[in-house]
């Protein structure tokens, strides 16, 4: 009775911090799988059906209809599955990803990996193509031969390297068959020593091949009217943030050359409501050529109302989810990649770099070697349409090939990058002057030139500098010096703080996908085969590097990145998918009150062990934790709008349960707000 007359008594002096349990905590990440399309299904016991789809993982109970989904950041150790089986002696099911990294579940949802075969270096075929079960045992058919594996000691026994390609294998009366992708099949008796290949020999008699669909057959109509959460496609090419909305598009470009995806373009609302647009939702005018929405822009003054670029149909206008028009080469100024005399002419223009500007009209590139005009522009009030010749757009006159990536900075102006070989350079444009400057020069601070391949991505920090990815690393524009394009993008060097005088070039060589500024003017990197990092707002610290390796990541091909400054949630759209990231910055407050400061968790409950976290500061605020006698026991500054605190005193100790007084005030040392945290042990 004292234990629980002390914990009513510390969470009545709360006065100011409200309990804030629903959100989520800084560190934690999510994953937003795609269940849509069934691959296979299992039944697993007498009530479970395991369900691949979208190579994605969920199960569904017949007796009370409830679905689990699965995925690397709450279950699984992997992403992006290939292969499912299930093994009713062992009573597991056999989870194979494409990386051939392997998971044993059970129908408790536990999970035992076994990575030795993802992590075996060899130079052969590892591609497991089927999964053969016999007993307590699974026969990975694989591009050089069959690997055992016994499933009930989640080990591999052993491999069979028989220099053939098998896509499937019967057992029968003690012998094994298995058939390479030509058609020939071989056979050993089980107990010989298969990994032996001279005890394999080809036959022309043998067991019929069969595949069981008596799951798929029996259950699909029932697999069929499920709808387990999140996108319909796990394609996220460009992402943007507006309105407390993720607006999402799937394809996009690399090395110059498309993607090659379905139309989609999915949004996201309060966490974890999805609208997804797809081939089935939109009426072309002309060809059926549906692949590769490159950029997605919000009307500023109705978050219900957008427009979609593609490479193939042209510009496609939405209003409530339905779609309003589509403008292609045959009825729009916009210029077909191809000859206007060519049949597939209207099915293939090259359309990106979508915005709306002040006056809400909607800016777009059209790449093109036809292009006369590569930019355009047009008024959905008037249905008027406008092209832009300027010099600045072409490149030995010949118009800039991959024109994308539009931003607009602190003083109105669009910013966008011509991500191709031909020409790599930045445009600047002033939509109310139309006047074009383009950046063109690329140093490090020893002035050493770079002669770069491709600008792939453009961002603005708090500080108004451009920062631009390239596959060569980051580059810099200063602010102060952005109105002389002679001066180019820098590298900028960083000290290595190890008592030498040497120094590096922050992320040279690193080859760069996408960019993003938070709220506490650190910037967010993801890049093409080497993860995401966060540098830091000074740019002299790495303070996160994000890999499939030591994180939750989904994969290390990172095609885009966006960011929640409201929550801090940091949304990373992989090659195999979306994922996010609740990191510990946000939109920094204009002014402090004490209705929109707040602290959770608020009482901090006991065995509690992670971050306390402040939110609805000013920017880089002073915030000290002490204790109702005054003393000191943290003090730090926020990241934009947030500050954490590890419930530990300057020694590293847990603090003892008690009131905790937080005191906040302005960068400048102006007072803030004075509140209070219960701490429970």
């Amino acid at each position: 009775m004292k234990r629980l007359a002390l914990i009513l008594l510390l969470i009545a002096q709360l006065s100011i911090f409200n309990s804030q349990l629903s959100i989520a905590q800084i560190g934690t990440w999510r994953a937003y799988m795609s269940y849509y399309e069934p691959q296979q299904i299992v039944k697993a016991g007498a009530n479970t059906l395991f369900v691949r789809a979208s190579n994605s993982l969920y199960s569904y109970n017949l007796n009370d209809h409830s679905i689990t989904t699965f995925d690397n950041v709450n279950t699984l150790s992997d992403t992006y599955i290939s292969q499912i089986a299930w093994n009713q002696k062992v009573k597991r099911l056999m989870v194979v990803y494409e990386s051939t990294n392997i998971d044993l579940l059970d129908l408790d949802g536990d999970v035992t990996n076994i990575s030795s075969y993802y992590s075996k270096s060899m130079t052969k075929d590892k591609t497991v193509n089927n999964i053969y079960i016999y007993n307590e045992f699974a026969y990975l058919c694989t591009g050089f031969g069959i690997v055992k594996i016994n499933m009930d000691r989640a080990e591999i026994s052993e491999s069979y390297i028989l220099d053939q390609n098998i896509n499937a294998i019967v057992i029968d009366n003690k012998t094994i068959y298995a058939r390479n992708k030509q058609g020939v099949v071989y056979k050993a008796t089980l107990t010989d020593n298969l990994i032996d290949k001279t005890n394999w020999q080809t036959t022309t008699t043998y067991p019929e091949f069969t595949t069981d669909n008596t799951d798929w057959d029996t259950y699909q109509p029932v697999v069929a009217t499920l709808k387990p959460d999140g996108p319909k496609y796990n394609y996220f090419g460009f992402m943007s943030f507006d309105n407390g909305i993720l607006y999402t598009v799937g394809g996009g470009w690399k090395d110059g050359s498309e993607f090659l995806r379905p139309f989609c373009a999915q949004i996201l609302k309060d966490g974890n409501k999805w609208t997804s647009l797809d081939k089935n939702d939109i009426t072309p005018l002309t060809g059926t050529r549906l692949t590769d929405a490159t950029s997605i822009a919000v009307d500023p003054s109705n978050p219900n109302h957008y427009f979609v670029t593609t490479c193939g149909t042209g510009l496609y206008e939405f209003l409530n989810g339905k779609m309003v028009q589509n403008f292609t080469s045959t009825n729009s100024p916009i210029v077909s990649a191809l000859d206007e005399k060519d049949a597939n002419a209207a099915n293939y223009v090259r359309l990106d770099g979508l915005f709306f500007d002040h006056l809400n009209n909607v800016w777009m590139s059209n790449s093109s070697s036809k292009a006369k005009t590569p930019l355009l522009k047009y008024n959905p009030t008037s249905n008027e349409w406008e092209g832009y010749d300027n010099s600045e757009l072409f490149y030995q006159n010949s118009p800039l090939r991959i024109i994308r990536g539009a931003i607009f900075d602190n003083n109105g102006n669009a910013w966008m990058v011509n991500d191709h070989h031909n020409h790599p350079c930045v445009i600047r444009l002033n939509p109310e002057t139309e006047a074009f400057t383009r950046y063109e020069n690329f140093t490090n601070q020893d002035g050493i030139s770079y002669g770069l391949n491709y600008v792939h991505c453009i961002a603005q920090d708090l500080d108004k500098n451009i920062w631009i990815g390239s596959e060569q690393g980051l580059f810099l524009y200063d602010s102060q010096q952005q109105e002389n394009n002679t001066l180019g993008f820098t590298q900028v060097k960083v000290p290595r703080n190890d008592g030498t005088d040497y120094a590096d070039y922050l992320m040279t060589g690193v080859n760069i996908t996408c960019i993003a500024i938070d709220g506490g003017n650190r910037k967010w990197v993801g890049t093409d085969g080497n993860g995401v990092y966060l540098i830091s707002a000074d740019n002299m610290e790495q303070i996160h590097h994000f890999t499939i390796n030591n994180s939750p990541l989904l994969s290390d091909i990172i095609e885009s990145i966006a960011i929640n400054d409201n929550t801090g949630e940091v949304f990373f759209g992989t090659k195999n998918g979306l994922c996010s990231y609740m990191s510990d910055a946000t939109n920094s407050a204009t002014e402090m009150t004490k209705d929109d400061v707040y602290a959770y968790p608020n009482p901090v409950e006991p065995g509690y062990t992670g971050l306390i976290t402040v939110v609805g500061l000013s920017f880089d605020a002073d915030v000290k934790i002490l204790t109702s006698s005054g003393r000191l026991v943290a003090q730090r500054r926020s990241n934009g709008g947030t500050f954490t605190w590890d419930g530990c005193d300057q020694q590293g100790k847990r603090v003892a349960s008690g009131i905790y007084m937080i005191a906040t005030a302005t960068s400048n040392g102006s007072d803030g707000i004075v509140g209070k945290i219960a701490v429970i042990r």
